[in-house]
């Protein structure tokens, strides 16, 4: 008991622990009041009645332009498309004018970590990775940060809906699509799961110091692959003739849709060698396959239209892949895959990467890069709306301004590609969105400093 007491009094006294103590006060502070990880905006809501976009150059993406175009929205949904004289407004309709500007639907980042990283070196605030190799399990969607800072960020730029998945060094689980507006994951969650993410480079990993080795460690890691989905096969026969002997085992049971060739698996994969191991194992299994990566998709183009596998490109502002490369591969390479007749859409910068997620915001300049280095502008347009979304599987929800589909759309001063381009007004399933965010405020706030400091 003394000697108890006696530590005790010894360890509350000693001077590092006062100042540990202090330290860890602060940074209990500093957390507690720091607005990096969160944000105070308010979801939209859905308004009572219905709301009428008139005037401006509505850009449906699958199909011609309309110059004084009307977009009429009821209950969340697009109900007209067309003309003023081919709609007929309803009474009391909230009116948005956009004349002078152009209509165009959200765009959609085909491959993003928008809310389970926020800043890589505050550790507590990334989330998008789970210890071990083989994690199918896996959802991204519940682990989502609503309140990310960054998302404001992106959706002030018009991206508005966003597939976000995991990472990991082998099997890292499985992707979801997001609305990138609501109060909980669960309102956000448009699809989920959408694929099943697969680190194909890792598969084709260059671990070994011989080339024997290499083979035999590749050999390993497919017949790895192999046996897993065997066993969701057997699992899923079982489950089936015995639902109640069976238990439910969530690792299998994410894989039986990948093995029946139901859910896609997107397989990261650049090099040439890569892809084409790829494509030879997803069609020997009947599996579905998107490529995501695809630095060398245009010199496996003929293979890739072949088995009509789409490719997700990580942006274009990226260096080429080898020494020898075009300066400008990267560029050109949407261009050369259109070019070819391969199905591709264009998402922001690589997940993981220095930006990564924060960069998200940059996604149409990654698009308007492309149409400088030969890419057709309505092609770009749909590489970042209409392309991804058709990609993932939700083309018949968003995507474009068509009848019937979510409203989320945008109303932009100049072009949509460009730089100096300026989101207006935005909504998200027919809820209009709230289009600051941080960075805008930071703006405001020390342009008042400056205005208010005295003349010299």
């Amino acid at each position: 008991m003394n000697r108890r007491r006696v530590n005790q009094s010894t360890c509350i006294h000693h001077p590092c622990l006062h100042r540990l103590a202090f330290v860890g006060s602060l940074a209990i502070a500093l957390l507690a009041d720091h607005p990096a990880v969160a944000h105070d905006q308010i979801p939209g809501d859905l308004p009572a009645g219905p709301v009428v976009i008139s005037g401006g150059t509505v850009y449906p993406i699958d199909a011609a332009p309309i110059t004084g175009g009307l977009v009429l929205v009821e209950q969340g949904q697009i109900t007209a498309v067309g003309t003023a004289d081919q709609i007929q407004v309803p009474q009391g309709a909230e009116v948005i004018d956009a004349t002078g500007m152009n209509v165009y639907p959200g765009i959609f980042d085909a491959y993003s970590d928008i809310g389970l990283r926020e800043i890589n070196a505050v550790s507590v605030t990334v989330d998008n990775q789970e210890t071990g190799r083989v994690n199918p399990n896996v959802r991204s969607w519940v682990a989502i940060n609503p309140d990310s800072e960054l998302i404001p960020v992106a959706r002030s730029n018009g991206v508005l809906t966003s597939l976000v998945a995991p990472s990991g060094p082998y099997v890292a689980g499985q992707a979801g699509v997001v609305r990138l507006d609501g109060w909980t994951w669960k309102e956000m969650l448009m699809q989920g799961p959408a694929a099943m993410v697969v680190s194909w480079d890792a598969m084709e990993g260059r671990s070994g110091s011989t080339p024997a080795a290499r083979a035999k460690a590749r050999e390993q890691r497919y017949a790895e692959l192999d046996a897993l989905l065997n066993e969701a096969e057997r699992y899923a026969e079982s489950r089936e003739a015995n639902p109640d002997r069976q238990p439910v085992d969530l690792r299998l049971e994410s894989l039986v849709a990948v093995a029946r060739g139901e859910l896609p698996v997107i397989a990261t994969a650049d090099r040439r060698g890569t892809i084409e191991a790829a494509v030879a194992y997803a069609v020997a299994r009947g599996l579905r396959l998107i490529i995501y990566g695809g630095h060398d998709a245009a010199d496996c183009a003929a293979l890739l239209v072949r088995h009509q596998i789409p490719v997700i490109l990580p942006g274009t502002f990226r260096l080429p892949l080898r020494r020898d490369d075009a300066y400008d591969a990267p560029y050109t390479l949407p261009a050369r895959l259109h070019q070819a007749g391969v199905r591709f859409c264009i998402a922001a910068e690589r997940t993981g990467y220095p930006g990564g997620a924060s960069n998200a915001r940059n996604l149409p300049f990654h698009s308007g890069n492309a149409v400088a280095y030969g890419l057709a502008h309505d092609v770009a347009l749909r590489a970042i709306t209409l392309s991804p979304a058709e990609i993932l599987g939700v083309a018949d929800r968003v995507g474009s301004l068509t009848v019937g589909k979510e409203a989320t759309l945008l109303v932009v001063e100049g072009d949509l590609l460009e730089v100096e381009s300026q989101v207006k007004y935005a909504m998200i399933h027919g809820r209009p969105v709230d289009l600051g965010n941080k960075q805008i405020s930071l703006y405001r706030k020390y342009q008042e400093k400056y205005r208010r400091l005295p003349s010299p």
